[in-house]
């Protein structure tokens, strides 16, 4: 479980966050929608200890994350993916997914440049878990292919991936279907689906696709000026009056 505690971010004068509190339960999708600048990518920020909040607690299944290093956050178990594919164009699908695997491998540097018998076991067992988890995403066709001859769609689902070959208990995701088209939209849904029902992993999700976010949430923060406005269900959302005039009415 997840529980944010009146959590405050400021820059300056300007305050990202204003007392937010939210708790999100296990193994569920829980998206944070709101208009540029509400705050969501901060919210994110914080989670994943690249910010640390002025006033309020974080906590991941109770542990507190004032004072935890990103790098710390990250062998609790958390993942992340950025609203921009960070993946090297030089390497294949297969690389890409290894870096994922970075806070399991246990051999040294050292070892690992002298490919010594047990850095190369390591290092077939990561390979051999990667593959796996592609093949169940349906993405083993993909890992031989250098990731600069992928379609912006297939780098999106390989950055998803990677973030699950380190085997989050949290996974953190900025924007994962911005802009891609409505078939790229469903495909990644179904891989996020995947990651809650088959691998038990809680998503908190940032997104601007409405229709993406009603069909796939299964709870919705509602930010707005650094506030959190509102907070349920899709259908309550939709219906809550301060959303439809903060956000979904916009476009009305």
């Amino acid at each position: 479980m997840i529980t944010i505690d009146e959590v405050t971010v400021r820059f300056g004068q300007v305050t990202a966050l204003d007392a937010v509190s939210l708790t999100v339960a296990p193994h569920t999708v829980h998206a944070v929608i709101g208009p540029n600048g509400a705050g969501k990518s901060t919210l994110l920020n914080v989670l994943s200890g690249l910010y640390r909040p002025a006033h309020g607690t974080v906590r991941i299944d109770g542990t507190d994350l004032a004072g935890v290093k990103p790098y710390e956050i990250a062998r609790l178990g958390v993942a992340r993916s950025f609203q921009n594919v960070a993946l090297s164009g030089g390497q294949t699908a297969m690389d890409s997914m290894l870096l994922g695997r970075h806070r399991l491998m246990r051999a040294g540097p050292w070892r690992t440049a002298f490919g010594t018998p047990g850095a190369r076991r390591e290092e077939r067992a990561h390979r051999a878990a990667v593959a796996e988890i592609a093949t169940r995403f349906g993405l083993d066709h993909l890992l031989e292919r250098p990731v600069a001859q992928l379609a912006y769609g297939d780098r999106k689902r390989i950055d998803l991936a990677r973030a699950m070959c380190a085997e989050p208990k949290v996974l953190l995701l900025d924007e994962p279907v911005a802009g891609l088209n409505a078939g790229e939209t469903a495909a990644v849904s179904a891989l996020i689906r995947r990651m809650r029902d088959e691998h038990d992993v809680t998503v908190v999700l940032v997104e601007h696709d409405m229709p993406m976010v009603m069909g796939l949430a299964d709870e919705v923060t509602v930010l707005d000026f650094g506030r959190r406005i509102a907070g349920g269900t899709p259908a309550e959302i939709q219906d809550h009056p301060d959303v439809i005039r903060a956000y979904l009415g916009v476009a009305s």
